[in-house]
């Protein structure tokens, strides 16, 4: 009926650093400038998005306990999201038709948004995600990022910081 995910397992290894790292109180300092704090954003959310996303979701699910009925339905959608979207590399296959990716992230997202709808609870998740995001910020400007971290630019930044440049 439907194409099996690969293992979730490897996945979420990729994607989620490791917690003794992303918890480390010896990174932690003080931004010297506005500017510092924003490239200490960046980077540690380009870094750390895995776990920033899980604690956002983990926020989101806590906010639900008071309404086990929503809590319920948010956790098959969320199951549904991880099934048919984020665990995927193959295109998804139902009754020998393969489906493309920009439906099913449509359908997901209509789904979704059709649930919030239905439950009532915008205001909630507005606010829990909020939340999160204050946490992820403050996470972010106050931990320093270290040089051995995954750059966005991988190969392309030289070891010296004047560049490869030769003597003209």
């Amino acid at each position: 009926m439907s194409s099996p995910p690969p293992d979730t397992v490897t996945i979420a290894a990729v994607n989620v650093r490791p917690w003794p790292l992303f918890i480390d109180t010896a990174t932690l300092s003080l931004p010297i400038s506005f500017s510092d704090a924003t490239y200490r954003i960046n980077k540690n959310l380009r870094y750390f998005t895995g776990n920033y996303a899980l604690i956002i979701l983990i926020i989101l699910l806590i906010s639900l306990i008071t309404r086990p009925i929503s809590l319920v339905l948010f956790l098959i959608i969320f199951a549904g999201w991880i099934y048919l979207y984020f665990s995927r590399n193959e295109p998804l296959e139902l009754f020998g038709f393969d489906i493309d990716d920009k439906f099913v992230l449509g359908f997901l997202t209509l789904v979704s948004f059709v649930a919030l709808l239905v439950v009532k609870i915008w205001m909630n998740v507005v606010v829990s995600i909020g939340f999160g995001i204050v946490i992820l910020c403050v996470h972010g400007a106050l931990r320093a990022p270290e040089d051995h971290e995954d750059s966005p630019y991988g190969a392309l930044l030289s070891d010296s910081p004047r560049g490869n440049y030769t003597i003209v």
